[in-house]
């Protein structure tokens, strides 16, 4: 080619608007980083979160109207016994920081708080059942989402895009049509005579899922999922214990102790100990945010496991709410959310009793901004000094 021709060929080149030669491709690599192996990935283990919830609501179910055994605190003790006798002896064996009367010495007060509010939490909940009706508990239980928003924002620093509020909103309007769906098939259980405080009890037991879930992010992400597992064990099986002595004893007394029962109960103990111990895992690769709205299907797989082992009358809404949901899901994860981090919120969870060696001492602190996504590229992206 001849130098003029050349020259021409480049000049044209360097007049074609960028966006007109990169807009096919980054389209369809935006498509391919939406439904990539990583987003089926996550979406199939908050699936997996969903049927462990199936499985405890099936064997409460039947201890409660099968033999009568209302015993939800009891319930819960055995999940923190056995969070206690693996994790809490796993950290209780570690040797330096991460030993358990390092982590007692530093933080102890904290992971006390904190079973408190996961213990009330499971309790409030499981004891509305008695006041106010299934699809009240269903349509209040939804809570947990905003609080969860609120509190990442404020204190994990997670900002949002307008694609993560509609993927929000899709997934409520899937339970809401969940929702119709049992008003039209008549399934409004429960007594509803004190609607009024089972409802109070719903949302309160959902701000303090809210409050747990945000939490636990914090620290499956920055510390340990041991550790978080262990610390819950090691105060939730005490003050659990102390709660079932004072409130429920009379009640596991009353309970007709069979093999049927002790079977539920096992059950019942091991897809609570398995969604305790899954959930870190789930939660670390993902947020709580996201966790949460996976967590809006199990309903849907319980009536679908109550047609057949209940006779519950089918609604072609309940295929509806849960694609609904998928749908929202997917439309959460087409974005990543991203982290405004500031090195000193990330200190005071830690409280080390040592100086802090990776802050300077002096000059003003900027934050950075970490993009996140529901895969497990957190780590890899690079990060943006913003001033």
């Amino acid at each position: 080619m001849i130098p003029q021709q050349q020259n021409h060929v480049v000049a044209t080149i360097e007049n074609i608007p960028a966006e007109s030669i990169t807009a096919s491709p980054s389209v369809l690599q935006r498509i391919r980083n939406v439904f990539n192996r990583e987003l089926l990935l996550s979406l199939a283990l908050g699936q997996v979160l969903s049927l462990l919830i199936c499985g405890i609501s099936l064997t409460s179910k039947y201890l409660a109207d099968d033999f009568q055994a209302n015993t939800p605190v009891f319930q819960s003790f055995l999940n923190y016994i056995l969070l206690f006798l693996v994790y809490t002896t796993t950290l209780a064996v570690r040797q330096g920081e991460e030993n358990l009367l390092a982590i007692l010495k530093r933080r102890w007060w904290k992971y006390m708080i904190l079973s408190l509010i996961d213990i009330e939490a499971n309790y409030l909940v499981i004891k509305a059942y008695q006041y106010t009706t299934l699809t009240s508990v269903q349509l209040l239980d939804c809570f947990v989402i905003p609080v969860v928003l609120l509190l990442s924002w404020f204190f994990l620093l997670v900002r949002y895009k307008a694609v993560h509020f509609i993927g929000i909103g899709v997934c409520l309007l899937g339970i809401g049509c969940m929702v119709g769906a049992d008003v039209l098939a008549g399934r409004q259980q429960g007594l509803g005579e004190h609607k009024l405080l089972g409802d109070l009890l719903v949302l309160g037991g959902a701000t303090l899922y809210g409050i747990s879930n945000v939490c636990e992010e914090f620290i499956v992400k920055n510390l340990s999922r041991v550790e978080f597992l262990g610390m819950i064990g090691l105060f939730g099986s005490f003050f659990s214990g102390i709660q079932l002595a004072i409130m429920e004893h009379k009640e596991l007394l009353r309970v007709p102790w069979d093999w049927q029962i002790g079977l539920l109960y096992i059950g019942f103990s091991a897809c609570m100990f398995g969604l305790y111990s899954f959930m870190p895992v789930v939660i670390k690769r993902t947020s709580a945010t996201a966790v949460n709205l996976s967590l809006l299907t199990a309903d849907l797989y319980s009536l679908f496991c109550g047609l057949f082992l209940f006779h519950f009358k089918f609604s072609g809404l309940y295929l509806l709410s849960f694609f609904t949901i998928i749908m929202g899901l997917i439309l959460y994860a087409s974005s990543s959310t991203y982290v405004a981090q500031d090195p000193r919120v990330y200190k005071q969870f830690r409280n080390s009793s040592g100086p802090a060696t990776d802050t300077p001492a002096t000059g003003p602190l900027e934050p950075s901004v970490t993009y996140t996504s529901l895969g497990q590229g957190t780590e890899e992206e690079p990060r943006v000094r913003v001033a």
